[in-house]
């Protein structure tokens, strides 16, 4: 989609009294929404860029000899954990990992930490929008896959929790 149609959208919800829109077009999709603030008037606006159909999970990958090269998105990163009571979380679109709110900060989880549900694992930041990725399920954070400032892929592994 076109970013000038994006900036109209922006500009015409901006405008309006209208909290959100979405509008599809082939395979994609762009929805847009503010929220207002009960301290403020004015009214962030935040844009959400994915395909409109969500694809299946796909079926668990047959043991494979681990890939050779250490990149993010190899092939060795598809494939499920052996364990059954480890959940990878992953990345929902294209964009950048942030493990911090802000640049020196403390990583939201590191390997070994514990987290409950809802609580925030990473920031991916798509379009100069920072969208916060929760956990599942309570658990034990296992392995975070990505590092700070790295870009992943949609449906990249980000993080493994074991949840029982």
């Amino acid at each position: 989609m076109d970013i000038r149609k994006v900036k109209k959208l922006i500009d015409l919800l901006q405008k309006s009294d209208i909290n959100e829109i979405e509008i599809r077009e082939g395979d994609q999709a762009v929805r847009i929404s503010r929220t207002r603030d009960e301290q403020s008037a004015a009214a962030p606006t935040q844009v959400v860029v994915a395909p409109s159909a969500v694809a299946p999970p796909a079926p668990p990958a047959p043991p494979a000899a681990p890939a050779a090269s250490g990149e993010p998105g190899g092939a060795g990163e598809a494939e499920a954990p052996a364990d059954p009571n480890v959940v990878t979380v992953r990345s929902p679109m294209v964009g950048t990992f942030y493990a911090a709110a802000t640049p020196g900060a403390d990583p939201f989880v590191t390997e070994g930490a514990t987290v409950s549900a809802d609580d925030t694992l990473c920031i991916i930041e798509a379009m100069k929008t920072m969208n916060q990725i929760k956990a599942p399920a309570d658990g034990v954070v296992v392995k975070v896959h990505a590092q700070n400032g790295d870009p992943v892929q949609y449906n990249q592994a980000l993080a493994d929790i074991k949840t029982a």
